[in-house]
């Protein structure tokens, strides 16, 4: 299985935009898991990522796709940190 992280905030109506693309690009797809984190829980997060959410973290290899994506960088970012539907 593989993780992604959605950060952002509750009522931030990117972070619902990017969500909406995240199920629509996971569809389907049970080895793919996506958490939701609200950056607002720890000063760190809200300091690094304030300005930036939507952000997609892969925890894994650390990469980050930062908002505006569209479905396309949302799938070339899968691809990117090596996630294969067909052999995870």
């Amino acid at each position: 299985m593989t993780l992604l992280v959605l950060l952002g905030t509750a009522g931030c109506h990117l972070c619902e935009q990017a969500e909406e693309l995240l199920n629509s690009c996971l569809l389907n797809d049970t080895k793919l898991i996506v958490e939701s984190i609200d950056i607002s829980e720890q000063d760190s997060w809200l300091e690094k990522y304030a300005i930036r959410i939507p952000v997609v973290l892969h925890p894994e290899s650390q990469h980050e796709l930062g908002w505006p994506f569209d479905i396309v960088q949302l799938q070339a970012f899968i691809e990117k940190i090596g996630y294969n539907s067909n052999n995870n």
